[in-house]
């Protein structure tokens, strides 16, 4: 919990974020972090929102004593489930709200109405149309685009059938959903499926409610989300390693600096066209500055990092940051995770915030919306803005920290990486869990939350995972989180991981922790997992491997919905900072046990971060038994870095695999 009185460094751990809070008390501005620590807790029952029902104007209810019901008999469990049913339906709505723009803008470049954007990734567009159904024989690269657009478009609103990415889920995993009921028809039927549910008088069984709440998040998952990963990939371009920066001193004191923020690839890629214009760069010298300097805040960074390398200005956390360094011309946002304290912080600067999406306007903000019919003529509207704004700064104030990091590793990269050209493959990664090199495989994602330390959370629970062997894949404010304190480099395996996991780092050149996107792309996870799956050794489902996920700053409904959709999926999910529903110990049990015993994945918050980790390693170790798998032991490793590298590559392949991977070399390996 946020506490008053706070210093700075209870606040963030980040140095760079750590100066410009000093510099916000001595300004008397007050931020996100100040905010919280003001914030009166709710009265009502120690502030557990599963106590409180608006869900119609009879009330609100609150509930305070056991045995307490609501005006219309609700008890504490149906409400609960209900607020929680809520928050996944919101979360899942937003994410693939994401990927409905994105087959619109594939649509429209199909049909040449969508001038600057352009199929990028044609053998992604060609591996999409198969898995969909759609036909690819003899067809140019546009006809098939606007099939696979309106193939996504139609599963937005269909109401019978089901989704076609659920297929490609492991066999176990599909047959399951389809005998529980829990494979989503439509995705926006299932969004309303769930607020039709959870109105005043309808669902009241707490299990029901929260198995409804789960085939829409599974609409998610394994639809908005995965249709806007690939989409997103088919027009900007599959993500691969990249060298860039993150924090906020890739800001420049002599350039005009841009920030995009949000969520929205689509008018981010067209400014990052936009400040290369040679026009546009005569102009901002023309206006006092040596050049044009782009960089993101929170997941619309992601997607510029990953595929661009444009660099990082921040998490969630670091958008009022941003503001009060004085040096940022412009923020460019598009939707969620956008606060809206941000107009009126940036009146105490020069800074422009800018709303570009036709859902979302801030009072005192300017509102240029997006349209990507004239994507590319919005973003030299919105540079020349900046630019224009350059001459107006005062002082400035830009930390000097900041650190590379290499972004992008996207589950096609995996797999080209893992084996190359010719034989790209996860057997590696499987013979190296099935070794015990690597102990097992953790998901830590999840946005920054300021009720506890920024970025302390991401940074202590993934240490300890690697110094366990665990292999850590992230997406979103935690992949950001993990860049600022030198995770996302092939170093950090020297200095942080176990003594397997540093050899396969080693051979592979990889660092321990892979950054796979944005928060929509938690969807290449679940990719990954089942062609983990596929690959053999590790089980029939994703519920048989040694792996958790984590969301250790979670503030979001979207971390609610990601969270249900892996569990659904099979994967145990803890959550940090608090339970929103432990009043409720019918609705903690239901998705724990309730979820384990039905789906074979639970979610479970945990505020104590050394619990999340022991409760984690648990897990791992104990699939780790179910598939007979050797005990996880270190000591049996850590001896192949010995061999000078050129004897290790003159030996044969079988002995190098056997030193690297820890099995003997079979024909599968090869």
């Amino acid at each position: 919990m946020a506490r008053k009185g706070r210093d700075i460094t209870e606040r963030t751990m980040d140095p760079a974020a750590q100066a410009i809070l000093a510099r916000a008390e001595q300004l008397g501005i007050m931020t996100a972090f100040t905010r919280a620590e003001m914030m009166p807790p709710c009265t009502i029952g120690s502030g557990k929102s599963g106590m409180c029902c608006k869900n119609c104007f009879m009330g609100p209810c609150r509930i305070t004593k056991d045995g307490q019901v609501g005006i219309c008999g609700a008890t504490v469990e149906t409400i609960a489930a209900r607020n929680l049913a809520r928050a996944i339906a919101s979360g899942a709505a937003a994410h693939s709200d994401h990927g409905r723009d994105l087959a619109f803008t594939l649509e429209a470049v199909a049909l040449g109405q969508a001038p600057g954007y352009a199929v990028r990734d044609v053998a992604k567009l060609w591996e999409v149309a198969r898995r969909v159904g759609v036909p690819t024989e003899g067809r140019t690269v546009n006809d098939v685009a606007l099939d696979v657009a309106r193939k996504a478009l139609a599963e937005f609103g269909q109401q019978r059938g089901e989704l076609s990415y659920l297929r490609t889920a492991p066999k176990r995993r599909y047959e399951l959903w389809k005998k529980l009921d829990l494979a989503p028809r439509g995705i926006d039927r299932e969004v309303v499926d769930t607020l039709h549910r959870t109105h005043m008088g309808d669902d009241q069984d707490p299990e029901h409610i929260l198995r409804g709440a789960m085939r829409t998040a599974l609409a998610d998952g394994w639809g908005g989300s995965m249709w806007a990963t690939d989409l997103s990939d088919i027009l900007f371009g599959t993500p691969s390693p990249k060298v860039s920066q993150v924090n906020l001193g890739v800001l420049k004191r002599d350039e005009v600096n841009i920030l995009v923020h949000g969520h929205e690839p689509t008018l981010s890629e067209m400014i990052v066209a936009a400040v290369q214009d040679p026009e546009l760069l005569a102009y901002a010298r023309s206006k006092g500055a040596n050049g044009i300097t782009l960089a993101g805040i929170c997941c619309t960074s992601n997607e510029v990092l990953m595929r661009q390398g444009v660099p990082s200005a921040g998490n969630f956390l670091h958008q009022e940051l941003a503001i009060l360094t004085g040096a940022v011309e412009a923020m460019v946002v598009d939707v969620q995770c956008i606060m809206q304290a941000l107009p009126n912080l940036a009146e105490r600067f020069h800074t422009k915030v800018i709303t570009t999406s036709s859902k979302v306007k801030i009072p005192g903000a300017l509102h240029m919306e997006f349209d990507e019919h004239r994507a590319l003529q919005v973003a030299r509207d919105i540079v020349r803005l900046a630019i224009d704004n350059f001459p107006n700064r005062g002082e400035v104030l830009i930390p000097d920290v900041k650190a590379d990091v290499v972004p992008g590793f996207s589950h096609e990269y995996l797999n080209y990486m893992l084996g190359g050209t010719y034989r790209g493959s996860f057997r590696p990664l499987n013979d190296a869990i099935m070794a015990g090199r690597i102990r097992g495989v953790a998901a830590v994602v999840g946005c920054n939350n300021p009720k506890v330390t920024q970025d302390k959370e991401h940074y202590d629970i993934t240490t300890e995972l690697l110094r366990n062997d665990v292999l850590v894949v992230q997406t979103g404010c935690g992949a950001i989180a993990a860049g600022k304190y030198g995770m996302l480099l092939g170093e950090a395996a020297l200095e942080l991981a176990g003594p397997g996991l540093r050899e396969v780092c080693e051979a592979v050149g990889i660092p321990p922790v892979l950054h796979m996107g944005s928060c929509v792309d938690n969807s290449r996870i679940l990719t990954v997992l089942t062609q983990m799956v596929t690959e053999g050794g590790l089980g029939e489902d994703i519920s048989d491997l040694p792996a958790v996920g984590i969301a250790p700053e979670w503030m979001s409904e979207k971390a609610l919905a990601i969270g249900t959709y892996a569990a659904a999926s099979g994967a145990y999910v803890l959550f940090g900072v608090e339970s929103p529903y432990e009043f409720s110990e019918e609705v903690s049990r239901l998705i724990s046990a309730g979820w384990e015993s039905m789906v074979g994945g639970k979610l479970e918050f945990v505020s104590d971060p050394q619990e999340i980790v022991r409760r984690a390693l648990e897990h791992i170790d104990k699939k780790r038994a179910a598939l007979k798998l050797p005990a996880y032991d270190p000591t049996k490793f850590g001896q192949s870095g010995d061999y000078p590298l050129q004897y290790y590559f003159e030996l044969p392949l079988e002995e190098q695999q056997a030193l690297v991977y820890g099995v003997p070399a079979r024909e599968g390996n090869r």
